[in-house]
């Protein structure tokens, strides 16, 4: 098995209850959170649509040519799940002179336009706060273990990439490895993107991974990098004594590198920490840092809000969640059991 092959290290243990998950597209619910509103006015046409079972980048080409414009002039702010049922905004590049368009018949039994609002600027990739979840598990083998596994949810889990990142069996990571070490060229600008992601993103995880194992998780190092909950700034830790009172009430992160070139933020223990933790990938690391990418954190614990579950029947429950922009639906529920889709047991 190949380093990137092995799955990541578990918070609170490996769970021993079984469930199943996208029995069908209701099953994994994905409502988009902006965190703003159209002004009204402009020459982006935005649109808020529920599709169901189709990719975000296949209903993006349905608009340009209902439009009869150019995909460069379709964007929105975050692809999502294709075996679900989601609620998205895509901006359609429109100048006001153009005639607005009968948005009732674009779709079809698979996509409707629920709002049609006009905005000043083009939706980017990026540009949203956050998605709330809804996640029915069907089957679950155990509900006393259920409820007490996802009582361990509000303290946090472990801000995995999810395994969406990397591509099936793990194509995306040896793409990358092997473009990054010049072995292997890609022409189209998005796939060489997709393919660096996946191995800056299996460096992360795999720093994560032995922070843990290490019992490192919610400790604080000497020359740390902390970051404030619900933001991306950053600072280093000083001493003071107030930072892991605020640590455990969620008001602050640890974080680790997202690898690139120059300095790592840390100091001290949490430096040699990080750097001893990749040691066996430093080559890995040089190569990330060759292609000019600087160095970025990230953090190391995901919050999920406005948590909640409930019991449907016997042996299925809703499970409910915020999650910010950035972060894996799959990284909470891998903690919370084990879950399988059309009859396959996936490892999460």
């Amino acid at each position: 098995m190949n380093l990137y092959q092995q799955p990541p290290v578990y918070l609170n243990g490996e769970p021993g209850l079984n469930a199943v998950l996208r029995a069908e597209p209701e099953d994994f619910q994905v409502v988009e959170q902006l965190g703003f509103e159209p002004d009204g006015a402009g020459e982006h046409q935005f649109l808020y649509i529920r599709k169901r079972g189709e990719n975000t980048d296949w209903v993006a080409r349905q608009l340009a040519n209902f439009c009869q414009i150019s995909p460069r002039d379709v964007s929105y702010a975050g692809k999502k799940d294709r075996h679900a049922v989601t609620e998205q905004w895509f901006s359609v590049h429109m100048p006001g002179h153009r005639a607005s368009l009968n948005w009732k018949l674009f779709g079809g039994d698979s996509i409707e336009v629920l709002r049609a609002e006009r905005h000043s600027r083009k939706l980017r990739l990026g540009s949203l706060q956050g998605n709330r979840f809804k996640l029915r598990l069907r089957d679950v083998s155990d509900a006393d273990e259920l409820l007490q596994r996802f009582d361990k949810l509000k303290g946090g889990v472990p801000n995995y990439f999810g395994e969406q990142r990397f591509g099936h069996n793990f194509g995306n990571i040896e793409k990358g490895l092997a473009l990054i070490a010049g072995r292997f060229k890609e022409r189209q600008r998005h796939k060489k993107g997709l393919y660096i992601s996946a191995v800056r993103s299996w460096l992360f995880n795999h720093l994560l991974s032995e922070r843990i194992n290490q019992g490192l998780w919610s400790k604080v190092l000497d020359g740390d990098v902390l970051m404030i909950n619900g933001s991306q700034s950053c600072f280093l830790y000083d001493g003071d004594t107030e930072i892991e009172q605020r640590l455990a009430a969620g008001a602050l992160h640890l974080t680790g590198p997202l690898w690139g070139r120059g300095e790592l933020m840390t100091q001290g223990a949490a430096r040699a920490f990080e750097i001893q933790a990749l040691a066996e990938l430093a080559e890995v690391g040089e190569q990330l840092a060759a292609l000019g990418l600087n160095q970025e954190r990230r953090a190391l614990r995901l919050m999920p809000a406005e948590l909640a579950i409930e019991q449907e029947s016997d042996g299925q429950w809703l499970l409910a969640f915020d999650l910010p922009a950035g972060a894996f639906a799959t990284s909470v529920l891998r903690e919370l059991c084990r879950w399988s889709a059309n009859g396959q047991h996936e490892e999460r």
